[in-house]
């Protein structure tokens, strides 16, 4: 495992306060904020006796350390687990918050209802209960995929087809496009730096980060995934970037952005400085990848890239930078973006090949063949990806259903592409609540 540390500067600026949430509404009493309180340590406490049972589920925790050792010593069965959860459901619908309360405050109780049913489904799911791909996503990320025709994934390939050189299937073709842009190894730390140094950048002339914030970037192997952030608290994360396959060009920035600024990094820096820190809510100091917050962590990390680089602008960064730090011609950029922009269209042919795999219409020969297929991956990314879909199931709808879903709210709350001000404060103010998928609006 090889270590790059990449250093965010600290800055002297506080976080920022988002005034929309905050007017014209009562504050919530003592009473019912003491009464929160519990039931969100009763949540936090919950959430790491699951991940007793569950390696993936506790993606990151930075609360109070005996907490932790409480869950690993004592090892709560599941059915246990569950009966605490059905106890704290009933709780949290007594101290249901008036709709003249703060918003915020509102937006905290729907969040630990959700978060403890998402709980409770996994629970189910650990004990052999079987789900369908809507009913699970449904149930763990409040929300459900669209359901594709494969003919208009075809109907994009058969495009593909048409602008891509060479001979061969379209799938050989644009791998042999894509394979002259990848980033040597021995230039992906220069690439990286000029990626995180523009997405960062950009990121804080909109967003203000508590002093000290930073994070170190990994080299990693063998995983199921490309990237991975771990948040450690303390405004850290730890970022794993995967190896195992080629890195293409554009991975450089959308890496940066989605695992760094304005993504992961930032999502969860706001949420311990606003939440964790400011207003004393331990249950964000816990984060379990099994639930409704996956979706808009992941969701917030995707759009992010677009918030941060608006297409034209950032295929001039591609090619002012990115490009010559990863040793590649900028004049090609235009034509690999363009291309991009097309196979783009294929994303949810992946949420597709999930939906029937996970159903059981393919198996896993069959799920990697739709992939190379619908979604043009090449036969080792397929495996990888099949290999993902075993290990976190429904989770990828994550990443395009979340974009779609926060796109959609940014802008129907004024952040327009041609509004790029009001675009960042909206986005900060998503990245900075409590606020769930089907909250969105």
């Amino acid at each position: 495992m090889k270590r790059l540390s990449l250093v965010a500067a600290c800055l002297a600026a506080m976080t920022l306060v988002h005034a929309g949430c905050l007017s014209g509404v009562e504050d919530q009493g003592p009473a019912e904020g003491d009464a929160m309180n519990q039931l969100a340590e009763r949540y936090v406490k919950l959430v790491l006796a699951l991940g007793q049972h569950d390696a993936d589920y506790v993606d990151a925790y930075y609360g109070p350390p005996d907490w932790r050792t409480e869950a690993r010593n004592s090892k709560r069965p599941l059915d246990q687990i569950d009966k605490e959860a059905t106890a704290l459901q009933q709780s949290l619908a007594s101290v249901a918050p008036a709709a003249t309360v703060e918003e915020i405050v509102r937006l905290r109780h729907t969040y630990l209802t959700k978060q403890v049913t998402a709980l409770q489904t996994r629970v189910a799911m650990l004990s052999g209960r079987t789900l369908t791909f809507d009913e699970e996503s449904k149930a763990l990320y409040d929300a459900v995929a669209p359901t594709n025709d494969p003919g208009a994934f075809a109907r994009t390939v058969e495009e593909l087809g048409k602008r891509l050189p060479g001979s061969g299937s379209v799938l050989e073709r644009y791998d042999a496009f894509r394979n002259r842009f990848v980033i040597a190894r021995e230039r992906l730390d220069a690439t990286f730096k000029a990626a995180i140094e523009g997405c960062r950048s950009r990121t804080l002339q909109h967003v203000k980060l508590p002093p000290g914030e930073s994070f170190t970037v990994e080299y990693v192997t063998n995983k199921s995934w490309s990237g991975y952030n771990w948040y450690q608290g303390q405004y850290k994360s730890l970022i794993q970037v995967n190896t195992d396959l080629p890195i293409y060009v554009d991975r450089a920035i959308d890496l940066a952005c989605h695992e760094g600024y304005p993504g992961h990094h930032v999502y969860n820096v706001l949420l311990e400085k606003n939440l964790v820190r400011d207003r004393g809510w331990v249950e964000f100091s816990v984060y379990p990848l099994f639930s409704p917050q996956s979706l808009i962590a992941e969701g917030t990390a995707n759009f992010g890239i677009e918030v941060a680089f608006p297409a034209q602008e950032r295929l001039a960064f591609e090619r002012s930078a990115i490009f010559p730090a990863a040793g590649l011609d900028p004049g090609g950029a235009a034509e690999y973006y363009g291309v991009l922009t097309l196979v783009d269209r294929l994303s949810y042919a992946g949420n597709e090949a999930a939906r029937r795999y996970i159903n059981g219409q393919l198996d896993a020969t069959g799920a990697a063949n739709w992939l190379e297929r619908y979604a043009l991956y090449s036969s080792p990314r397929a495996a990888q990806r099949v290999r993902f879909i075993d290990q976190y199931r429904s989770y990828v709808i994550n990443y395009n259903l979340g974009k779609d879903m926060v796109k959609r709210h940014v802008e129907s709350n004024g952040g327009t592409a041609s509004n790029a001000a009001k675009r960042w404060d909206v986005f900060a103010q998503l990245i900075s609540s409590p606020r769930l998928p089907s909250g969105l609006q």
